[in-house]
């Protein structure tokens, strides 16, 4: 990050975070990467179903998948009888 940038941060209240965030789901165009409000709501709705799944998941305890030679065999909630014991 050069020191013009990190001039700018703080004139605008831009955190290194937001900035992280901009490249990652940002769209670029040329030398410029772009995150709008339309790509903001895109990614809030993305994670919001992601956990939504995580919650649904947790609420079974867990769930394990069983896989094999590149093929997803079966799959199963995590009963307290099948947690590994620390």
């Amino acid at each position: 990050m050069t020191l013009h940038m990190d001039v700018r941060m703080n004139q605008r209240g831009i955190t290194a975070d937001l900035v992280n965030l901009a490249l990652q789901h940002g769209e670029w165009r040329g030398d410029r990467c772009r995150l709008d409000r339309k790509g903001l709501r895109q990614l809030i709705a993305a994670i919001d179903q992601t956990r939504a799944a995580a919650i649904r998941a947790h609420d079974k305890g867990g769930l394990e998948v069983v896989e094999a030679g590149g093929q997803l065999i079966t799959t199963y909630p995590i009963s307290k009888s099948r947690r590994v014991r620390r």
